[in-house]
């Protein structure tokens, strides 16, 4: 299928966007993997790789690491959604956000966590876990892991008060871009039944995020546990005159509630 003299990755990048223009994989349509994509070329993954970073560079798709390529869509320049972090959440739910560092550390990056941030495996990289309070409530309680270049800009203390957007994005100008995440319901096992303040097997509401910088760098992976009777989302679909008739309608906003006692 492939040509000679003409750089693989090219051609590639090439026939996936003409299969994108015709319509063969439509707006938020997810690509096949790169897996697949090497097999039927018959290429290494790094290959697949730099094909579809031209294609991401054109913003002809966007790419969630762990989740796979999807063909962008015009629509998202509508988009209201923003990236918040936990305290600017609490803030508009009318709460004052405070947060203890319960570990602080250097690991070695095991493979499933090097996959996530994009580094070889046992790489040192920060742990950082927190219970997030609000009006002195415990709500949350994460575990972040940063790339050294990230983690280590960060200071322990800083964070009982601020976040890690703030830090990064106001004090080092490393803006925090975009955030993949993937939602489930966890079982609290002991530790965190005993962070969070409930028995032991409550069901928790579990929000797994990537953020990026610029570049699709990773900045961090986060897992953050809610408890379910603290914090709900709530999701906003809008249907202007431009979407009538159609089965999709653009996100317009997807925020967590905080429930009163």
């Amino acid at each position: 299928m492939l040509k000679e003299g003409i750089p693989r990755h090219t051609q590639i990048s090439d026939w996936l966007r003409k299969q994108i223009e015709e319509g063969n994989y439509k707006p938020e349509e997810k690509l096949p993997s790169e897996n697949e994509l090497a097999k039927k070329f018959d290429v290494s993954r790094v290959t697949i790789r730099r094909a579809l970073q031209s294609l991401e560079s054109d913003a002809i798709i966007y790419r969630c690491q762990g989740l796979g390529s999807f063909v962008s869509d015009e629509r998202t320049s509508h988009n209201l959604i923003r990236l918040t972090d936990f305290n600017e959440d609490m803030a508009k739910a009318g709460l004052d956000a405070s947060s203890e560092v319960k570990l602080f550390t250097s690991v070695d990056a095991p493979a499933w966590l090097a996959n996530r941030l994009m580094i070889e495996e046992g790489t040192k990289v920060v742990q950082i876990d927190r219970v997030r309070y609000g009006n002195g409530e415990p709500v949350a309680f994460d575990s972040t892991w940063l790339p050294i270049l990230y983690g280590q800009l960060l200071n322990e203390n800083d964070l009982s008060e601020t976040t890690i957007f703030d830090i990064l994005e106001n004090k080092y100008e490393i803006p925090v871009v975009k955030g993949c995440y993937r939602m489930s319901a966890e079982a609290a096992d002991k530790k965190l039944a005993k962070e969070l303040n409930v028995s032991e097997n409550t069901p928790l509401f579990l929000i797994d995020r990537i953020s990026y910088t610029i570049g699709e760098k990773p900045i961090y992976y986060q897992k953050r546990y809610y408890r379910n009777d603290k914090v709900i989302y709530e999701m906003t679909l809008e249907r202007t005159a431009e979407h009538k008739g159609s089965s999709e309608m653009p996100l317009k906003e997807f925020v967590p509630i905080f429930k009163s006692n």
